[in-house]
């Protein structure tokens, strides 16, 4: 069994705003029993992440399958330099 991150309530990693977070898998879970994942990345580096709002988390799953999150957005500064996921998370950043 897996464990169970827990919302709590801190700064968005992207957005910048104050309020509730969850956790975003940088290499989403639904790959990490595929074989090429597995060779390629530690347990530890599988299951590494960030602390984002529920807004810029659904964003991310939006704009990007979960193939392209886990081979060209593997990473925190890869997400924040994408143009697309700039704009949503400014757009974010605006909202209450």
């Amino acid at each position: 069994m897996g464990l169970k991150r827990t919302e709590h309530f801190g700064v968005c990693t992207c957005c910048g705003r104050n309020t509730a977070l969850t956790f975003h898998h940088l290499i989403p879970r639904k790959l990490h029993r595929r074989t090429a994942f597995k060779k390629k990345y530690s347990r530890e580096e599988l299951n590494q992440g960030i602390a984002v709002c529920r807004s810029c988390h659904n964003g991310i799953h939006d704009l990007y399958t979960e193939m392209q999150l886990a081979k060209q957005f593997a990473s925190l500064t890869a997400l924040l330099a994408d143009p697309a996921l700039q704009l949503h998370f400014a757009w974010v950043a605006k909202q209450k």
